[in-house]
């Protein structure tokens, strides 16, 4: 299999919006209501939602697998010194593979050119794709954030970082 990293492109908001819908009911599974998902889902993972943030830069770089868009991860700077991680997810096909990983290494090195040392992530509370992949990857917990859905639930998402090298 041939693994590519590119920049993300316009022309690539159908594949990703898929990746990114399908991702995210994946992380949350049960923990939150059918309401909240469709609504959320709605929102951020439309296809139009989705090139006009690959225009604004919100999305990063996609991973190619034999020419298939596999993943995808978007963020940027915060501070000075600190990258987030605002958005990141694979295909189910293709992951635990090492696809992810090579991913998150190039968006890295691409953010601490810009300066970044440290680099945060909010992972979904129960997330047993994310958490596995993030500790592995040098990232620790810092603190709990919940979020008001507008549902009457609450969404617990774990702020993690790491220092990088």
């Amino acid at each position: 299999m041939e693994i590519k990293i590119r920049k993300v492109r316009v022309e690539d908001a159908k594949r990703v919006a898929e990746i990114c819908r399908s991702g995210w009911l994946d992380t949350v599974d049960d923990r939150l209501s059918d309401t909240y998902k469709t609504k959320n889902v709605g929102f951020w993972y439309s296809q139009e939602k989705v090139e006009q943030d690959i225009k604004k830069g919100q999305y990063s770089f996609v991973s190619e697998a034999d020419g298939t868009v596999a993943g995808v991860i978007g963020g940027g700077m915060i501070s000075a010194s600190e990258n987030e991680v605002f958005v990141f997810y694979m295909d189910r096909d293709y992951r635990y593979m090492g696809i992810g990983k090579q991913l998150l290494n190039v968006f890295t090195e691409h953010f601490m050119k810009k300066g970044a040392s440290v680099q945060w992530v909010s992972v979904q509370e129960g997330n047993t794709l994310g958490l596995p992949f993030y500790e592995s990857n040098g990232f620790y917990f810092q603190s709990i954030k919940e979020t008001d859905t507008g549902t009457g639930e609450v969404q617990k998402s774990l702020r993690m970082k790491r220092e990088l090298e």
